[in-house]
């Protein structure tokens, strides 16, 4: 339990936050951010090692697209425990020992990667990647408790995006080598990332802190369990970040089992839709911000619907043109997405505090609480829906030669998730208090406070 402790802390107090709070939650955030960002890049390993895997490997794209969903499944499932970790250990010190962590699947890629390795071994190694999904759910529980309920949508938003950009950054790396090295070079990837864990290690060693009044409450966990509301955000995150991380995934691999491209001409266009995409998020919880989580989140699954309607078109057609068209639009609006949906979490559950009678602090404190515990459970089952696409596309590949069929099922479980945004979120609009100096003085004096939508 060594390391930099912060005792009190209270983001809802804005002179607290203006004089002080504000410096140490966005340092913490910038170190947070690359953590995270290498962290994205690791789970995502597999995702461009699959580039490099020629006919020598003797692993067809089946087998590759189970060495994906391999590595996305264990990403989804670890980040329950991690979103505990933060208030046992400390979310400066388990930064630290997370990031640390990504030398195992990074190291024992570096020793495997060669032609005559069994699909066992590989399997086991993709395995391995699943630790930087983790990272997510810890980076993401540790920043909420830095931020207050009016930040929340651009923090979190800033934070989730910073690390989604990993995904494509590696792919880059991976295009570099390739074009310049050839497919023959995948341990340069790996030399290149082993490094950067280590910086990633020691910059939060240096400049993040641990927040004592973050504790781990079993109750609150329960409670969000039990919470319905916890499960139907879960189900939209698998929507949402589920989309973005199995296409980015995957993305690579149908452009070289549909469309016949070499791993160069792939690893060119795979890195496009991701990077868009992460870069759009911390945009989707401004725009949540503003206009409410909710609404954004609506319209997005709507148009995520059409997009997916555009590839269907072009794959039916095979017409590469347009699908890059249809499936970088899908990139941009799972990144909104993923922003507008983190940023109804919080709101939710202080709505519910307010409708328990509770008021001021007391329902900050509950928001908090619900929202941290939950967000674990929501980004688990959220990454699972990775894991879905990638089984998706092997199905589709296996029994028809195309992903015509995976894109369908897309498209019907989209129009699904409007349907439940609406009715859940904005037939019966959900509403929470915006805290601050004015409102807490109106208050005292029994006056109506200022609301927001979730």
């Amino acid at each position: 339990m060594a390391g930099r402790w912060i005792e009190e802390w209270d983001p809802e107090d804005e002179t607290f936050w203006r004089t002080k709070g504000e410096r140490i939650a966005r340092r913490n955030l910038v170190f947070s951010v690359l953590s995270e960002h290498i962290g994205f890049s690791v789970w995502s390993l597999w995702s461009v090692m699959v580039l490099f895997m020629g006919p020598e490997y003797g692993v067809d794209p089946a087998g590759k697209f189970f060495l994906i969903g391999t590595a996305t499944l264990v990403g989804a499932v670890i980040r329950v425990p991690y979103t505990f970790a933060v208030a046992r250990f400390g979310g400066r010190n388990w930064t630290i020992f997370s990031a640390l962590l990504l030398l195992l699947p990074t190291g024992a890629a570096y020793l495997v990667m060669e032609p005559g390795t069994s699909y066992t071994t590989f399997l086991a190694v993709a395995a391995l990647t699943g630790v930087g999904g983790g990272n997510f759910a810890s980076s993401m529980t540790n920043i909420n408790a830095f931020f207050p309920l009016r930040k929340k949508g651009w923090a979190l938003g800033l934070n989730a995006g910073g690390g989604n950009i990993g995904v494509p950054v590696i792919q880059l790396i991976a295009l570099l080598i390739i074009g310049t090295a050839g497919a023959a070079h995948p341990r340069l990837v790996l030399g290149i990332y082993m490094p950067l864990i280590v910086v990633a290690a020691l910059c939060a060693a240096l400049w993040m802190d641990n927040l004592a009044p973050v504790k781990n409450d079993t109750g609150a966990a329960i409670d969000a369990a039990k919470e319905g509301h916890t499960w139907i955000m879960a189900f939209l995150y698998i929507g949402t970040f589920g989309s973005f991380i199995g296409y980015s995934f995957a993305f690579g691999l149908v452009l070289q089992t549909q469309f016949g491209r070499t791993p160069l001409q792939a690893a060119s266009l795979t890195f496009i839709g991701p990077l868009l995409g992460s870069l759009i998020r911390p945009v989707g919880g401004l725009l949540a911000d503003r206009f409410g989580g909710a609404r954004i989140t609506l319209w997005n699954f709507v148009a995520m619907a059409a997009a997916t309607g555009v590839v269907v078109a072009a794959s039916v057609q095979e017409s590469l043109a347009v699908f890059l068209v249809g499936f970088i639009a899908l990139f941009v609006l799972t990144g909104l997405g993923n922003g507008s949906t983190y940023k109804m979490i919080p709101g939710i559950f202080q709505n519910k505090a307010l409708a328990q009678g509770m008021t001021g602090e007391t329902a900050a404190a509950y928001g908090r609480r619900l929202s941290g515990a939950s967000m674990g459970l929501i980004g688990a089952v959220g990454a699972i829906g990775g894991l879905a696409i990638n089984l998706a596309f092997r199905q589709s590949f296996q029994t028809a030669g195309t992903g015509t069929a995976a894109f369908v099922s897309f498209l019907v479980f989209y129009a699904l998730c409007s349907g439940v945004t609406w009715a859940v979120y904005l037939r019966r609009p959900v509403v929470v208090p915006v805290r601050t100096a004015q409102t807490e003085a109106a208050a005292d004096t029994g006056a109506e406070p200022v609301y927001a939508r979730v």
